[in-house]
């Protein structure tokens, strides 16, 4: 039997972690690509540090002639990506940093697998949903999430000038019986402008707003706040740390709550299962939960490199399902196509809606009206119980 009492923590990072912010510049790529050519396939990766972006990768498109034409666009797309974020430090400058791109023709090894409707890779993907949160989210990474979302409006608003772009959060969540009761710690570290303000007066900015986006009840006399718990935080982002596409993976996802393929998602077109089948796992996943088949499931899903058909489905409810799980491995199944072509086709994924899924949370987000976080809906849970 699963534990039921037990502390669980999970952190996230804001849009203008060095990570974070290459991660955005990859999926800007990506959508200006797919927003010419929704056939596009594109894997392209972005290294940033001080004063400098590098951008490299693959690119395929229908029309390869037109490559040079797009090629001239990347140090646009970086420097406009780093303005939105937010950085105009002397060292790190959307107008001023270098930006270096090799970016290049997909091998032809590659594509020619794609190019047959097989996967652009082999690997393992997972997909998670649980009741905990009006999301089906794991309430510590979603809450974590909501506190660096908020922060960043009010920094960018000009409601709050002094803080700066960088920061993480973490949250240690209480569960009794199996459900969150009280968040044991709460960690803050947030880049700031003023060297004269100290721990203490960077909590008197920030904390008004993180009670406003957690629940009262969590947030007790036993409660730990630990913000900027090393003090000074003004040197920040890619001055500060490199970033790297594709390192927050487990921020991406559940925050550790749930198992990871391994596979990294931003500047991924959605011929990738790396990216696309991860979202089409969270969106069975979340349609079992939100169908009422189980309070928490797992979705694994695997394929090779050139073939349709997924290798494998695995389902895991943790004991919180009446349904044997072999049954809904077989409803999931029929319930959608999850050949690469089906995954992209039912959620419709060709299209450019990736930047934004690139700075707090893949999942857990509300569907947009333009077909963004397709992936979050819950119109497959009757169809599920149809098939069962």
């Amino acid at each position: 039997m699963a534990r039921q009492d037990y502390v669980f923590t999970s952190e996230s990072v804001s849009e203008g972690h060095p990570d974070k912010l290459c991660d955005q510049i990859s999926d800007a790529v990506l959508d200006a690509l797919l927003a010419e050519d929704p056939a596009a396939r594109v894997a392209c990766e972005t290294f940033a540090t001080t004063g400098t972006v590098v951008v490299g990768g693959e690119i395929g498109l229908t029309d390869q002639k037109k490559l040079g034409e797009y090629m001239g666009r990347i140090t646009e797309i970086a420097r406009n990506t780093i303005r939105d974020i937010g950085y105009e430090q002397e060292k790190f400058h959307w107008n001023t940093c270098h930006v270096h791109n090799y970016l290049h023709e997909q091998s032809a090894h590659i594509s020619q697998g794609v190019d047959r409707d097989g996967a652009g890779d082999q690997g393992i993907m997972f997909g998670y949903a649980v009741d905990e949160t009006p999301e089906l989210m794991p309430a510590p990474i979603q809450y974590a999430h909501a506190i660096l979302r908020r922060l960043a409006e009010v920094r960018k608003s000009g409601a709050e000038p002094t803080l700066g772009p960088d920061a993480k959060s973490q949250l240690s969540l209480r569960y009794e019986n199996g459900k969150p009761v009280e968040i044991t710690s709460l960690v803050l570290s947030h880049q700031h402008k003023d060297e004269g303000q100290s721990s203490d007066d960077v909590r008197a900015i920030v904390e008004p707003y993180i009670r406003e986006v957690l629940p009262a009840e969590w947030l007790t006399e036993n409660t730990e706040w630990w913000v900027n718990p090393t003090g000074t935080f003004v040197i920040g982002g890619p001055d500060g740390d490199t970033g790297l596409t594709g390192r927050k993976i487990v921020v991406d996802t559940y925050g550790g709550a749930a198992a990871h393929g391994g596979g990294a998602f931003s500047g991924k077109d959605p011929t990738k299962v790396d990216r696309s089948a991860a979202y089409a796992a969270r969106y069975l996943a979340k349609n079992v939960v939100a169908a009422g088949l189980a309070t928490r499931c797992v979705i694994q899903l695997s394929y090779a490199i050139g073939v349709a058909k997924p290798l494998s489905i695995y389902a895991d409810t943790f004991g919180t399902s009446e349904v044997p799980e072999a049954e809904i491995e077989r409803a999931v199944s029929r319930a959608m196509d999850l050949t690469p072509r089906g995954i992209r086709e039912h959620l419709a994924l060709c299209r450019p809606i990736y930047r934004r899924t690139a700075a707090y949370g893949h999942f857990g987000r509300t569907p947009d009206t333009d077909g963004g976080f397709s992936w979050e809906r819950t119109d497959l849970a009757e169809a599920i119980k149809r098939e069962l």
